[in-house]
């Protein structure tokens, strides 16, 4: 009978929260600081989302993390750190529609650019930042010169959508490129890096 009242509890409890909670509604808890981070993301697929948490992990653990499609409130944000995965050289689109509605909130407070790129599995360079931080983050945001930084990405085939499988498919065939296979170039080490950087450069 303990059991049962157990299970029936546990079952209960994951339901609300389950009620509660939004889409995409789990948050890296930072540590406590007195600069008060966070780290905002766009994602299709959560390579972006590994990349964010890394980044607050370089910094220290004291960022929040947080998807866009959460539509957190920045406010009690002094810092930030902007960020998302990019597709035919944008970022989805509930990221533009969340810093348009929250510019005022946002515009003077990012410290750091990033991008999540997969360069049809080439390395990133020059030309990546150039097209996919300066000429289209940094006027999302508003933001100044700031640590910026793309990294390549991540192909997970399985959890793609059929639509977004056959766009990459085709673009491979076209230029004659070996079959799209899954792969990974997101790295840790250079994530955790850029978040070294980020609290450097804003000290």
């Amino acid at each position: 009978m303990r059991r049962r009242s157990f299970l029936n509890a546990t079952a209960a409890g994951l339901a609300s929260t389950l009620a509660l909670g939004r889409p995409g509604a789990a948050q890296f808890i930072p540590k406590a600081s007195e600069r008060k981070w966070a780290v905002l993301f766009g994602t299709w697929y959560g390579t972006a989302r590994d990349a964010a948490v890394w980044i607050s992990e370089g910094m220290g653990g004291i960022a929040a993390v947080f998807d866009v499609r959460q539509d957190p409130d920045l406010s009690p944000f002094d810092h930030l750190v902007v960020g998302t995965a990019i597709q035919g050289g944008k970022g989805p689109k509930a990221l533009e529609a969340y810093l348009g509605r929250n510019m005022d909130r946002i515009k003077g407070k990012v410290r750091g650019l990033y991008a999540v790129c997969g360069n049809l599995e080439r390395p990133a360079g020059p030309q990546n930042v150039k097209d996919l931080i300066d000429d289209y983050l940094a006027r999302l945001t508003g933001a100044g010169p700031v640590a910026k930084r793309v990294f390549g990405g991540r192909v997970t085939k399985a959890l793609w959508s059929e639509e977004d499988f056959k766009t990459v498919r085709d673009l491979y065939a076209q230029l004659q490129m070996p079959p799209l296979k899954d792969y990974d170039n997101l790295r840790r080490p250079d994530c955790l890096a850029f978040g070294g950087e980020v609290l450097a450069k804003a000290a």
